[in-house]
C-alpha cells in the first residue's frame, strides 16, 4: 500500500495541481465564446431570444473572469501555503461556470423540437467531457463543474414530465457518475506524475549534493597527492645532495693510503651509500614516468642477450637466498625499446627475488598469436585476487609491515606498469596465495632481424689523469667541496662558483673546457641559464653538463628541454669519470650530447 505523502509534500502537490489547472484556463476561453455565440444563433426563437442572450452573456463573463483571474495568479509564484485557498477559489469559480453552462437547458431546450433537444444535450455532454482534461488535475473542481452543469440538465429533463425525457435525465445522472469515476482516475494520474516529478527533483538535488561532495573529496585527494609529490620531490632533492657528496668523498678517501681494516670500513660505508643511492634512483624512475619525459625508441632486438644480462646480475642474489634461478633460452627477435623492456623485467625479477623464500624463479619467453609473451615465474608468497591491482600502486607492498629496505620502496611494480603503458605492452598477473605468481609482458615480434651487436669499445684505462679546466657552478658548499676534491684528484683544474654572477667573473681567467652546473641555483636561477650565459660570454658552445637532485616532474621537463646532457644525483664517481673521458675526447663540444644520452637514461631500479 502506497504511503501517504508528508504534509509538506502534499501541499507542494496541491499547489502544483492548482497551477496546472489555472494554466489550462486560457485554452478554453475562445472555443467557449464561439460555441456560446453559435448556440444563440442556432437556437434563438422569438420566445427564448432574451433568455439565450442572457445565458450567453453569463457564460462569456464567467469564462473571461476565470481566465483573467488565473493569468493574474500565475504571475506570482504558487506557494505551497496558498494551495488550500486557491483550491477553494477554483471550486467557486468553476461551480459558477458549470451552473452557467447548465442554464442552457433552461434557456434553450425546446421539448417540441427533437433537433433542438439533441443539440443542447450534445453540447452540454461535450463541454463536460472536454472539461475533464482541463479540470481533472483538481478533482473537487472538476466534480462541482460536472454536478452543476449536468445536474441542471438532469433537473430540466426530469421536470418536463415526458417518459423519454425522464429516461434521458437518468441517463445524464449515470453519465455524471461515470465522468466522476474517470475524473478520479485522471486526478490520481496527475498527482502521481506531479509526485514523480518532485521525487526526481529531490533525487537530482541529492545527486548534485553527492556530486559536490565527491568533487570536493576528489579535489582534496588531488591536493593531497600534489602535496605528497611536492614533499617527495623536495625531500628527494635534499637527500640527494649529501648522499651525492658522500659518494664523492668516499671515492677521494678510497684513493688514500688506508690500512686493511680501514678499507673494510670504507667498503661498508660505500655499500650503505650505494643502497641509499639505489632507493633514490628508484624514486627518480617513478618521477620521470610521472613527468612524461620517458620516450620509447622502438627497434628490433634479440631477447636472449637481455635475459642473460639480467640473470648474470640477479642470479647470484637469488642463489644467495637459497633459490634456484633459471632462464629459458630464446631465439625470438622483438620489436620494442630494449632499454625499457630490460628495466621492466629487472623490476619484475627483483620483485620475485625479494618475495620468494623457497623454490625459485623462472624467466622465459614464448610465442602467442602474432606476438610474444615474456614471463617471470616465482614460487613466492603469492597475491590474493583482491590485491592484484593494488600492488601496481606506488609505495604499496605486501608482507613488509616493518618497511624492510631490502624489500625496496614499493615502486618497482608501479614503474614496470608505467613503462609498459609507454610501450603499449600489456602487463598482466596471475597468482595464487602460497603458490607463487607469474607476470606476463606481451610484446610484438620484429618483422626484421635485429642488427648485429656493436663491438663494445675497450674501457678507458682506470683513473687516467684528466687534464681539463672545469668550472663548477653549485650553491651547496658540501657538494662543491666534494666535487672539487674529486676532480682535482682526477687531474682537473677546478674552480667553484655559487651562482651565475660569480661564474661569469671566474670564467675569463680560467678559460674553462667544461662547465658542470647544478640545475637548481639560488634566486630562482637554473644551471641551464648559467651555461647559456657562460657560452654567450665565451662566444662558443662550451661543453657542459647538468647535474640535478630534482625529481619534480616540472623540473625534469625543464631540464630535459634545456638540451644540455643531464645526470642525476647521487652520481656514481665511475659514471662521472666516464662522462669526463667522453667529453675530453670531444673537447670541441661536438657529439657530447649524443654520447651522454646513454648516461642520462633511466637507471635500472633495484
Amino acid at each position: 500500500m502506497a504511503s501517504r505523502p508528508a504534509p509538506d509534500t502534499e501541499r507542494l502537490i496541491r499547489a502544483e495541481q492548482a497551477r496546472l489547472l489555472m494554466g489550462n484556463m486560457g485554452s478554453s476561453l475562445l472555443p467557449a465564446i464561439a460555441v456560446a455565440l453559435l448556440l444563440v444563433h442556432v437556437l434563438a426563437t422569438p420566445d427564448n431570444t432574451l433568455a439565450l442572450r442572457l445565458w450567453c452573456a453569463g457564460v462569456i463573463v464567467s469564462k473571461v473572469f476565470a481566465s483573467w483571474d488565473a493569468r493574474r495568479l500565475l504571475r506570482a509564484p504558487i506557494l505551497p501555503e496558498h494551495a488550500g485557498r486557491l483550491t477553494r477559489r477554483l471550486i467557486v469559480l468553476n461551480a459558477i461556470d458549470g451552473a452557467a453552462w447548465g442554464a442552457l437547458a433552461f434557456a434553450g431546450l425546446d421539448p417540441g423540437s427533437a433537433a433542438n433537444s439533441i443539440l443542447v444535450v450534445a453540447v452540454l455532454a461535450g463541454i463536460v467531457g472536454n472539461s475533464m482534461s482541463l479540470l481533472s488535475p483538481v478533482l473537487p473542481v472538476f466534480a462541482v463543474f460536472c454536478v452543476f452543469e449536468l445536474g441542471a440538465l438532469a433537473l430540466k429533463t426530469w421536470t418536463l414530465g415526458d417518459v423519454a425525457f425522464q429516461a434521458l435525465s437518468l441517463a445524464v445522472l449515470i453519465y455524471l457518475t461515470s465522468l466522476l469515476s474517470q475524473g478520479r482516475n485522471s486526478s490520481r494520474a496527475a498527482r502521481a506524475a506531479i509526485r514523480l516529478r518532485f521525487d526526481n527533483i529531490e533525487l537530482i538535488d541529492q545527486l548534485r549534493v553527492e556530486t559536490n561532495k565527491a568533487q570536493q573529496a576528489l579535489h582534496a585527494a588531488e591536493q593531497a597527492n600534489l602535496a605528497k609529490s611536492k614533499f617527495l620531490a623536495a625531500a628527494s632533492h635534499d637527500l640527494r645532495q649529501p648522499i651525492h657528496a658522500q659518494g664523492l668523498f668516499l671515492e677521494v678517501l678510497g684513493r688514500s693510503a688506508l690500512t686493511p681494516a680501514q678499507r673494510e670500513v670504507l667498503a661498508s660505508a660505500r655499500s650503505a651509500s650505494e643502497a641509499s643511492a639505489s632507493m633514490l634512483h628508484t624514486l627518480l624512475d617513478f618521477s620521470r614516468i610521472e613527468a612524461g619525459v620517458v620516450e620509447a625508441h622502438i627497434v628490433p632486438f634479440r631477447l636472449q642477450p637481455l635475459l642473460a644480462k639480467i640473470e648474470s646480475e640477479l642470479a647470484p642474489q637469488a642463489n644467495g637466498q637459497g633459490l634456484l634461478y633459471r632462464t629459458h633460452d630464446s631465439e625470438l627477435v622483438l620489436q620494442s625499446d630494449p632499454a625499457l623492456v630490460e628495466l621492466i623485467l629487472r623490476n619484475l625479477v627483483s620483485n620475485a627475488v625479494r618475495y620468494t623464500e623457497r623454490g625459485g624463479i623462472l624467466v622465459g619467453c614464448r610465442r602467442r598469436g602474432g606476438g610474444a609473451v615474456v614471463e617471470v615465474w616465482d614460487t613466492g608468497i603469492g597475491i590474493a585476487a583482491a590485491q592484484q591491482q593494488e600492488i601496481f600502486q606506488e609505495f604499496h607492498q605486501l608482507g613488509n609491515p616493518e618497511r624492510d629496505r631490502q624489500k625496496g620502496l614499493g615502486l618497482g611494480l608501479s614503474i614496470a606498469r608505467g613503462l609498459a603503458r609507454i610501450l603499449a605492452a600489456p602487463l598482466t598477473l596471475s597468482s595464487q596465495p602460497g603458490r607463487g605468481s607469474v607476470f606476463r609482458l606481451a610484446l610484438p615480434l620484429a618483422t626484421l632481424d635485429a642488427p648485429a651487436a656493436a663491438v663494445a669499445a675497450p674501457p678507458p684505462a682506470p683513473l687516467r689523469p684528466l687534464a681539463m679546466r672545469v668550472l663548477l657552478v653549485d650553491d651547496d658548499a658540501i657538494v662543491c667541496a666534494s666535487m672539487q676534491r674529486l676532480l682535482q684528484a682526477w687531474g682537473c683544474e677546478c674552480q667553484v662558483a655559487d651562482g651565475i654572477g660569480q661564474a661569469l667573473a671566474l670564467a675569463p681567467a680560467l678559460r674553462p673546457e667544461l662547465i658542470i652546473s647544478d640545475y637548481r641555483l639560488r634566486g630562482q636561477q637554473t644551471g641551464a641559464e648559467a651555461i647559456a650565459a657562460l657560452r654567450e660570454q665565451a662566444g662558443r658552445a662550451l661543453p657542459a653538463l647538468l647535474i640535478t637532485g630534482d625529481t619534480a616532474p616540472a623540473r625534469l621537463r625543464e631540464a630535459r628541454n634545456s638540451g644540455v646532457p643531464l645526470l642525476h644525483k647521487p652520481v656514481a664517481p665511475a659514471q662521472l669519470y666516464q662522462v669526463l673521458v667522453d667529453i675530453a675526447a670531444n673537447n670541441a663540444g661536438d657529439g657530447d650530447g649524443e654520447r651522454l644520452e646513454r648516461v642520462k637514461g633511466i637507471e635500472p631500479s633495484s
